[in-house]
């Protein structure tokens, strides 16, 4: 995969039965490719895309057709996090199968609670990485999984096995500390998140994780800062300073699609129970994307 560079998960459209509506998801995998540019795509990876709600047939369907429509344009990593790591395994022996280049594993709470210690981080990262000859992209986000120290995420990307971070926290001391001691220190390729694209580009971070369409502006600015052209990349990266936070309160998968839609790309709605952005706040939105790189479509 091209370095710098952004890794992106296709969100998942669902029909009105709750299936993956898998035109819909062709479409959007299209457009992560050629339009966002993605380096390596994710599939089933983030729970941006709703994995969570499928069954494992169903989880591994989404993977097999999400690595179908990308077709060998890019490199795809798969998810494979679950509390149990025989599970895990399995959907490595799946993904190698498949022909996939990596797979992501959360760092996982414990499942009876709290937070695992790093010892118990390190036995789950090497029962999957013992199965498998893939590198692994290990993903930490304290929001759906473990709070993972500075100390701890160095020690685990030390592993052979770990061959990608994926970071999602926003916090500056910490990314600048792990790109460097991680990416700088070539232990593994370190990516961030959308509101610390720039900085983390500039500190010698690998890239960023972000979904679609958001990760159209960050292609734009991954240019700009490839061609030196600073100040272009500082107007671009100012469009995160709103996008998405103004409109988080619904969740970054209710922005995404509805900023898709208003894109003309079909994401439909979040799944259910949870409320897709509506009303006066989908106007707001409209209005705002007007304003950004992104070009919407007037009349859907």
């Amino acid at each position: 995969m091209t370095i710098p560079g952004l890794v992106v998960p296709p969100l998942t459209p669902f029909t009105a039965e709750l299936t993956v509506d898998y035109d819909a998801l062709k479409h959007g995998v299209d457009y992560v490719v050629k339009d966002c540019d993605a380096a390596m795509v994710i599939a089933a990876g983030v729970e941006a895309q709703e994995y969570q709600y499928l069954d494992l047939p169903q989880r591994r369907e989404l993977i097999r057709k999400t690595i179908e429509f990308v077709d060998g344009r890019r490199p795809v990593v798969v998810g494979v996090s679950h509390p149990s790591f025989k599970v895990s395994i399995d959907l490595t022996h799946f993904a190698e199968e498949l022909g996939a280049s990596a797979v992501q594993l959360l760092a996982p709470l414990r499942p009876f609670g709290g937070e695992p210690s790093p010892r118990d981080l390190e036995r789950y990262v090497d029962a999957v990485a013992g199965e498998t000859s893939l590198p692994l992209m290990l993903y930490l986000n304290a929001g759906a999984g473990a709070t993972v120290s500075p100390e701890a995420t160095i020690a685990l990307a030390s592993r052979d096995s770990i061959g990608f971070v994926k970071e999602s926290s926003r916090d500056l001391s910490r990314v600048s500390r792990l790109i460097e001691e991680i990416d700088q220190a070539g232990l593994a390729h370190y990516f961030t998140t959308v509101q610390m694209m720039l900085i983390s580009l500039q500190l010698g971070g690998s890239g960023v994780t972000l979904p679609p369409p958001a990760a159209k502006i960050a292609s734009l600015i991954l240019q700009s800062f490839l061609k030196g052209d600073v100040a272009e990349a500082v107007r671009l990266q100012r469009q995160f300073s709103l996008y998405p936070a103004k409109w988080m309160r619904y969740g970054l998968t209710p922005t995404m699609k509805a900023s898709l839609n208003l894109l003309g790309v079909p994401a439909g709605a979040p799944y259910p129970p949870y409320s897709p952005v509506t009303g006066e706040d989908l106007d707001d939105l409209r209005a705002f994307l007007t304003t950004t790189d992104l070009e919407i479509v007037e009349e859907l």
